[in-house]
């Protein structure tokens, strides 16, 4: 069932008890790609069945992750790399087909830059894909390098990208300081 833009959803942390849910997302949303670049061939390599709820409660321990809800289903999902030479690493980011192009990729990435600029961690990096670069894009990335990575024989392009969070956390500081000089005339 498609979701209208204007009904409402919440990002909460992650939680063990919705390990399932993300598991069939993801699978969910890389099945549902539809684009020359990512053949089925490709898309079984990605993700050929969806993993145990294990994996994704092992994975989340150590990282940072918050999920889009709607109705306590979880429609999308996105996480942080939050320990030594990977912190501030976006390793997931993905949304429920019947959710995409509804902003709801981009108000979880919103969500995790405000929580990696109250650490603060200096910068955030992310190896995109064909599909999500223009969002990091419209995001402030940089691109740093095109990346390629092998699995199940099969070759993935990806577009490894940063932004500095130092420079929009001196952005936000000077806006708000504009504001308040015009509050005060």
């Amino acid at each position: 069932m498609k979701n209208s833009i204007n009904q409402p959803h919440q990002i909460v942390d992650f939680s063990a008890s919705y390990a399932t849910q993300i598991s069939e997302l993801y699978h969910t949303a890389v099945q549902g790609i539809i684009h020359p670049r990512y053949p089925t061939l490709k898309l079984n390599a990605w993700s050929s069945v969806p993993r145990s709820a294990k994996f994704w409660q092992l994975r989340y321990k150590r990282n940072k992750a918050w999920l889009a809800l709607d109705n306590q289903q979880v429609i999308g999902f996105i996480s942080l790399e939050t320990h030594f030479k990977h912190q501030g690493y976006i390793d997931c980011l993905y949304v429920h087909p019947d959710y995409q192009q509804q902003g709801i990729a981009r108000a979880l990435y919103k969500h995790l830059q405000h929580w990696a600029l109250q650490q603060p961690y200096p910068y955030l990096s992310v190896d995109a894909s064909y599909l999500s670069k223009p969002l990091f894009e419209a995001m402030g990335f940089v691109l740093q390098q095109t990346s390629y990575q092998q699995k199940c024989g099969q070759t993935f392009t990806g577009f490894y990208m940063k932004k500095r969070l130092i420079d929009s956390l001196l952005g936000q500081d000077l806006v708000l300081r504009e504001r308040y000089k015009s509050d005060k005339k």
